[in-house]
């Protein structure tokens, strides 16, 4: 799974939830059905928050790789 490439990516650390999901399914609606969004997410909130909303929402959470005190999280609309 780790050969996933990303369409795009949106870097969210220090972003506060529900913002920090408001921006990613605003950054979804912009981009085309299939593609991959490649998020970076602070641990915690976040990281539980997020991937949770997403899947909610219709979307296939591809990848969840952490990365010291972050997380990368692939998502595809």
């Amino acid at each position: 799974m780790s050969d996933i490439k990303a369409d795009e990516e949106l870097d969210l650390r220090g972003v506060v939830c529900p913002i920090n999901f408001v921006k990613t399914k605003l950054k979804l609606e912009s981009m085309a059905e299939g593609t991959v969004l490649e998020l970076v997410l602070d641990s915690g909130e976040p990281i539980q928050n997020v991937p949770k909303s997403l899947k909610d929402e219709g979307h296939k959470i591809v990848e969840v790789k952490r990365e010291g005190d972050y997380f990368r999280l692939k998502v595809e609309r």
